[in-house]
């Protein structure tokens, strides 16, 4: 089953995190919402390693499936957001978008973050 990267897994992975290498070393299949990439082209940009993470993005995107907004992530997204707000239990915009993706998919997300644990049936794998 493939993994979705949340921005602070690309960004661990980007920095070479062994926790996560060992969490994710016999996964065949690794993925990344357009989101997360956009997150991810605007973080480094205010970096001070900016043109190692530039390099790096351009030698090592090739690991990942790129999984793009279409309608049906857009009907997870609005499905998410309005039983999150029924719920009391926003979460950030972008973050809504990346947990769509993963259900669209399917899939399990490799994140840090915990508000992604008030999405409902998201399979979220931490390291």
């Amino acid at each position: 089953m493939a993994l979705i990267f949340d921005t602070n897994a690309l960004s661990a992975f980007a920095d070479g995190d062994e926790k996560l290498l060992r969490v994710i070393e016999n996964e065949p299949e690794l993925a990344l919402p357009t989101i997360v990439l956009d997150e991810y082209l605007y973080g480094i940009q205010q970096s001070r390693l900016r043109a190692s993470y530039e390099a790096w993005i351009k030698t090592s995107l090739s690991f990942f499936d790129l999984l793009p907004v279409d309608r049906h992530t857009a009907e997870q997204y609005s499905q998410i957001r309005h039983e999150l707000k029924a719920a009391g239990t926003p979460i950030p915009t972008n973050d809504l978008w990346i947990a769509a993706v993963t259900a669209h998919h399917g899939m399990r997300l490799v994140t840090q973050d915990r508000h992604f644990g008030a999405v409902r049936g998201l399979r979220i794998l931490k390291w």
